[in-house]
C-alpha cells in the first residue's frame, strides 16, 4: 500500500471518445450478427437483425417493451423460442407504413448518429420514425427547415453532431441498465450480483466476447459465477462501458487495474492506466513499479522507473524506498537517467536503505558507496558524510578509509569526475547568429545542436554536451521561429542576411525519427522577429517584422492541408513579442511599436475575436523570452527603456498569474540575454545564448531557473550561435544519444 495521505482522493477519469468507439463495435457486431437479439420485419417479407438495445436509446416503442409488456395495434411484438448463444430473441413485424428503406435509416441513426440518405427518402424516414417512436430522428426534419445543410453534409442538424447523438444513446443504454431493463445476464461475483448487458460487456472485453460468442457453456447460462472478483470492483469496471468514465483513487487503482487485466476490460484499463501515469507521486510510484513488473507491463514500468530516476530525491524520502530489493537500488543508481543535485543526495539515499536493515545489507555498503561519486563533493557536503554515525561500525572502518581516499584523491580516473546525466528530452537550438573571434565581423548558421546531457562537476559547477544534430536547408537564418507538433520541428520564416530583401516567408518540417526535412508551403507574407504557437493541432504566426514595416496580421498553418489563412489581426503591429499557449489560451507578452518603442502589454489573442488585454507588465520590454511553468507564465531578458528612451538590457524578470491578472517580480539575472533562445526542460527554464544591447557583446553562457529553489543557475556555454536564435524541446531517437 502506498504511503501518502491523499491516497483515498478520488479522481475521475474519462475518455471523449468512449460512446463513438463503442458503437463502432456495436456496428461490427451487428454486421456480423454478433448477439443480435432483435429481428426487423417489413411486410414485404425483408429484415433486419439488431441489437434491442441499441434501437431502444432512439426508439420509444423498443424502450417500453425493454422495461414491460406492451401491446401495440401497429406492430406484432413477440420472443422467440430460439436462444442461439444464450440471447432471447425478439420478432417485431411492422405494418404497411414503414418499408423497409426508412427502417434502414433508422437502424443506421441509431448506431451511427446520422442518416446519410436523409434528403433522398424523408418520406419513407418520417413513417418509420413515427411508428417506432424516434424523436431525435424527427427533430431532424425540423432542424432542416431551419438551418441550411453544408455541401457534402448528411443532413443532420447542424447544432447535433454524430458524437453528440451518440453519446445521448449511451446514456439512454445506461439507464436501461441502471432500470435492469433488458439485462440479460447476472454476474455472481464475491459480495453480490450484477445485472449486464451481454453485448455491453462483449464490446468492452476480450474475456466476456469469447465467453458470449465462442461457444462456452457460459453462453448459454442466465447466471455466471465470477468468484475470484469482487462484486464491487466489477460494478466499476461495468460502469465505464456504460459511463466512458471511471472514479479511482491510490486505494483502489490496483486491484481495479488487476481485474480489468484479468478481464481483458479495455475502457477501463486504458483509464486506470492513464491515472497510474499522470497521478504518479514519489509516495506510490515504487508500488506502481513493482505491480508493473508483476503484470510484465513493459510501457508503465519504463514510465514508473523514470519517473523514480527523475524525481530521486523526493522518492528516497518514502518509507517505501527503504524496502527496495538491493538490485533494483543499484540498478537506479548506476543510472544515467538518475537526477539528483548533489552526491550528497546520493549518499544520504545509500546510509538511509542500509540504516533500514542494517545486520542484512552493510554487505552491499561497499557496492553501494561505488555509486556515489565523492571527489565531486564540496568540503561542507564530505563534513555531511564524516558525521554519520554508521562509521562507528567497526566493520565499516575499511570502507570510511576508502571513501575518505577517493574524496582526497586527485588521481581519480577522468570518467568519475563528473556524474553524467541524461535527460529524457532533448534541448535543440536551432541557427542563429554569432560575431567572429576577432569581433570583425558576424555569421549566420544553419547548425542544429542538441543536449544531450548535463554533466555536473564539483559543487554547481555545471555543463551541456552539446553534439550537431546537422543543418536545416538553405538558406541559413535569425531571427526566425519554430514550433514542435506531434514530435516534429517546424522552422518559419525569418532574416538569411542583413540588408534591404532578407526576410523570409519559407516553411520547413523536421522529422528526427526519419531524419528528413520537407519543405511546406511558405507563409503569405515575409516575417521575422515574430512568434508562432501551437493550438488544437493548428500553428499560428503573429506579428513580426518584414524590412521596415511591422505586421499586425496572423496567419494560421493547417498541416493536414499544407495551407496558411489568415485569422483576425492583432490590435496593433508589433514585432520582438512572445507568444506562448496555456490551458488552451494565446498570451502575447510585450514586442516593439512601428516606432520602435519597446511595450509592457500582456494581452490574449483569440483568432476568431481578436485581442483582450491584461495587466502589463511592471517594465516594457522585447527580444524577451517567456516560457510556461505549471499554471503561469515567467519572462526573463530582453530589452528595456530608461527614462530618457535609450534601449538598455532588460535584467529584471517577472512572472504573470493569470488566474489573478497579476504579475510578480523573481531573481534578476546576472547577465543580459537579448534575442536568446529559451525552452522548459524538466519544469525548469532555459534562457540560451543571446547578446548585451549595451556594449553589442554576446552572452555564450546558459542560464537555467529553478522554481522550487527560486534561483538561476550556469549549466555551461554555448556550442556556437549565441543570439537571435531558436531553442526547442524535442524526443531525439536512441541512436543519436549513444
Amino acid at each position: 500500500m502506498v504511503d501518502d495521505g491523499d491516497d483515498d482522493k478520488v479522481k475521475t477519469f474519462c475518455t471523449d471518445d468512449h460512446p463513438t468507439r463503442v458503437f463502432l463495435a456495436l456496428n461490427k457486431f451487428r454486421d456480423s450478427s454478433i448477439l443480435t437479439d432483435l429481428t426487423l420485419n417489413t411486410v414485404d417479407g425483408r429484415s433486419l437483425c439488431v441489437h434491442s438495445l441499441v434501437l431502444a436509446a432512439v426508439s420509444s416503442l423498443i424502450w417500453k417493451n425493454m422495461n414491460r409488456n406492451i401491446t401495440y395495434s401497429k406492430v406484432d411484438m413477440r420472443r422467440d423460442t430460439d436462444r442461439s448463444a444464450g440471447v432471447h430473441k425478439w420478432l417485431l413485424s411492422l405494418g404497411p407504413e414503414v418499408d423497409y428503406v426508412g427502417l434502414e435509416a433508422i437502424v443506421e441513426f441509431a448506431y451511427t448518429g446520422l442518416i446519410s440518405c436523409l434528403n433522398e427518402h424523408m418520406d419513407q424516414i418520417k413513417a418509420a420514425a413515427q411508428t417506432l417512436g424516434a424523436p431525435r430522428v424527427l427533430d431532424l426534419f425540423a432542424n432542416k427547415k431551419e438551418l441550411p445543410i453544408k455541401a457534402g453534409g448528411h443532413g443532420m442538424a447542424e447544432n447535433i453532431s454524430a458524437a453528440q447523438q451518440i453519446m445521448i444513446s449511451l446514456q439512454s443504454i445506461k439507464q436501461l441498465w441502471m432500470n435492469r431493463a433488458g439485462c440479460d445476464v447476472v454476474l455472481q461475483a464475491l459480495g453480490g450480483s450484477l445485472h449486464v448487458h451481454r453485448v455491453i460487456l462483449a464490446v468492452s472485453s476480450d474475456y466476456f466476447r469469447g465467453m458470449f460468442t465462442l461457444g462456452m457453456k457460459e453462453s448459454f447460462q442466465a447466471s455466471v459465477s465470477l468468484p475470484f472478483l469482487l462484486a464491487s470492483d466489477l460494478e466499476v469496471l461495468i460502469g465505464s462501458s456504460y459511463k466512458g468514465s471511471l472514479p479511482l483513487s491510490w486505494t483502489s487503482i490496483f486491484e481495479l487495474t488487476s481485474a480489468a487485466i484479468q478481464l481483458q476490460y479495455q475502457p477501463a484499463l486504458t483509464l486506470c492506466l492513464n491515472f497510474l501515469q499522470q497521478e504518479i507521486t514519489p509516495h506510490t510510484c515504487l508500488d506502481v513499479v513493482s505491480f508493473a513488473e508483476a503484470y510484465g507491463m513493459a510501457h508503465l514500468l519504463e514510465a514508473a522507473d523514470d519517473f523514480v530516476l527523475r524525481q530521486f530525491q523526493k522518492v528516497a524520502c518514502t518509507l517505501k524506498f527503504k524496502d527496495l530489493p538491493g538490485r533494483q537500488l543499484l540498478k537506479y543508481l548506476n543510472s544515467c537517467s538518475l537526477c539528483v543535485p548533489s552526491e550528497l543526495v546520493v549518499f544520504n539515499a545509500v546510509v538511509a536503505w542500509i540504516q533500514a536493515k542494517p545486520n542484512v545489507r552493510q554487505k552491499l555498503a561497499k557496492e553501494l558507496m561505488k555509486t556515489v561519486h565523492f571527489p565531486l563533493m564540496t568540503f561542507e557536503e564530505f563534513k555531511e558524510v564524516q558525521s554519520q554515525d554508521m562509521w562507528r561500525d567497526h566493520n565499516l572502518a575499511g570502507l570510511y578509509e576508502t571513501v575518505l581516499e577517493e574524496f582526497c584523491s586527485t588521481q581519480t580516473a577522468l570518467q568519475n569526475q563528473c556524474r553524467i546525466y541524461l535527460p529524457k528530452e532533448n534541448l535543440v537550438l536551432i541557427g542563429g547568429d554569432q560575431i567572429s573571434e576577432d569581433l570583425g565581423g558576424r555569421s549566420i548558421s544553419r547548425q542544429l545542436w542538441f543536449g544531450n546531457s548535463l554533466k555536473s562537476f564539483t559543487g554547481i559547477q555545471k555543463a551541456i554536451e552539446w553534439r550537431s544534430l546537422g543543418a536545416m536547408p538553405e538558406p541559413a537564418r535569425f531571427s526566425h521561429e519554430v514550433a514542435v507538433l506531434n514530435e516534429q520541428l517546424y522552422i518559419f520564416g525569418g532574416k538569411k542576411y542583413y540588408g534591404n530583401g532578407d526576410t523570409l516567408n519559407s516553411t520547413y518540417r523536421y522529422d528526427p525519427l526519419q531524419d528528413s526535412w520537407e519543405n511546406l508551403s511558405e507563409m503569405q507574407e515575409k516575417r521575422c522577429s515574430f512568434s508562432v504557437v501551437v493550438l488544437d493541432q493548428k500553428l499560428y504566426a503573429i506579428g513580426g517584422q518584414c524590412e521596415l514595416n511591422h505586421l499586425d496580421s496572423v496567419e494560421l498553418y493547417c498541416p493536414t492541408t499544407d495551407s496558411w489563412s489568415f485569422t483576425w489581426p492583432l490590435d496593433l503591429p508589433l514585432s520582438g513579442h512572445v507568444a506562448k499557449v496555456l490551458k488552451g489560451q494565446i498570451f502575447i507578452s510585450g514586442g516593439q511599436s512601428s516606432d520602435f518603442l519597446c511595450l509592457s502589454s500582456m494581452f490574449l489573442y483569440h483568432p476568431e475575436t481578436g485581442s483582450t488585454f491584461l495587466a502589463n507588465m511592471s517594465s516594457p520590454r522585447a527580444h524577451h523570452c517567456m516560457e510556461t511553468l505549471g499554471d503561469c507564465l515567467y519572462v526573463a531578458g530582453g530589452i528595456t527603456a530608461d527614462h530618457s528612451m535609450t534601449v538598455i538590457d532588460q535584467l529584471a524578470c517577472e512572472v504573470y498569474c493569470p488566474a489573478t491578472d497579476s504579475w510578480t517580480a523573481f531573481t534578476s539575472l546576472l547577465v543580459p540575454h537579448v534575442g536568446a533562445g529559451s525552452a522548459v526542460l524538466e519544469g525548469k527554464f532555459y534562457l540560451l545564448g543571446g547578446y548585451s544591447q549595451e556594449d553589442c557583446s554576446d552572452t555564450n553562457m546558459v542560464h537555467r531557473y529553478n522554481p522550487v529553489t527560486q534561483k538561476w543557475e550556469n549549466v555551461g556555454e554555448m556550442p556556437g550561435p549565441n543570439n537571435d536564435l531558436q531553442a526547442c524541446v524535442l524526443c531525439l531517437p536512441q541512436h543519436l544519444r549513444m
